[in-house]
């Protein structure tokens, strides 16, 4: 195996194996109203959050490194009010981790070299790959956070990588 397969499975293995499940037991322990609370308004909700890592995640993999077809509205990712459905936040964010891990596992391992701009960033593939796991960690944090704010009870997750779901 080499440095850009192993790279490409452990950064599938973190967000499909360690965070997504994550932010799938924290979603399923709110209600739809809990999803969309926000302690101030310089803050996010749940449900922002999720909006945005579907946005993060299409934007930089699907559209930029799979090439396929995507109109970004990041502004309202973060603006939105309304409640959205704990399934249809929940149905949007699996669908673009499928077609994210779907297009990472299966590069050329050249391609991580390519260079693309996303965002009006310069950046290679691999770089923005990496990009992803870190913006997807940093968010699902903030989610954990919010979770056991909202519930004021521990998660029981371990926290390094492998751990996966696993109770303390």
């Amino acid at each position: 195996m080499n440095i850009e397969s192993t790279f490409a499975t452990y950064s599938i293995s973190l967000l499909k194996g360690e965070y997504l499940p994550r932010i799938h037991a924290c979603v399923d322990q709110l209600t739809d109203e809990q999803i969309w609370w926000r302690p101030n308004e310089a803050s996010n909700s749940i449900g922002n959050l999720i909006l945005h890592l579907t946005g993060n995640v299409t934007q930089w993999i699907v559209n930029s490194i799979g090439g396929v077809p995507y109109t970004r509205d990041r502004a309202r990712e973060f603006a939105e009010r309304n409640v959205i459905s704990r399934d249809e936040l929940l149905s949007a964010l699996d669908k673009a981790m499928d077609a994210a891990e779907e297009i990472i596992l299966n590069l050329d391992p050249a391609r991580f070299a390519e260079v693309k701009v996303i965002q009006g960033n310069t950046t290679s593939v691999f770089e923005a790959i990496y990009h992803v796991v870190e913006h997807f960690s940093m968010h699902t944090g903030q989610i954990l956070l919010m979770t056991k704010m909202l519930n004021a009870k521990d998660l029981d997750f371990d926290d390094f990588p492998g751990a996966g779901m696993r109770p303390r």
